[in-house]
């Protein structure tokens, strides 16, 4: 009789053990399963956050394009009519050359360097270049 109580007491401490044990385990697997939830709630927000921190940056990098390109076409313009100006000059110092080698009177004929490759040698004076800081942002 005493054999039998010692196993079915055995068979009891085992038995807690193994309740014991697999409460251990539920209560480890629910954390696992709240740090894992926790963990993809953070990756939700950390991709919300990104991308409207990639629409603000699209919408700079437009709004740059749109303003670099108003700013090449603009450059187009001021490059083509400084060629149309520096031909119509080449043209008056051509009359002027004529005028002077029939009139005898010297004139006074400036040489016209070529604008393009250096920019430091025109013809008119250098307007001053005005800028604010209210130019660099957007």
């Amino acid at each position: 009789m005493a054999k039998k109580q010692a196993a079915q007491s055995s068979c009891l401490e085992e038995d807690q053990r193994k309740r014991k044990r697999m409460i251990s385990n539920r209560e480890s697997a629910r954390r696992s399963r709240k740090r894992k939830q926790q963990h993809l709630d953070d990756l939700i927000k950390q991709v919300a956050e990104l991308k409207n921190e990639n629409s603000r940056i699209m919408v700079q990098v437009n709004l740059l394009t749109e303003q670099y390109r108003g700013r090449d076409l603009e450059n187009t313009v001021l490059r083509t009519q400084v060629m149309e100006l520096t031909e119509r000059l080449r043209s008056l110092n051509s009359v002027l050359q004529f005028v002077e080698e029939f009139s005898g009177t010297p004139m006074d004929i400036l040489e016209i360097p070529d604008p393009l490759l250096q920019p430091w040698k025109l013809p008119c004076p250098a307007q001053p270049i005005k800028a604010s800081a209210k130019m660099f942002q957007c």
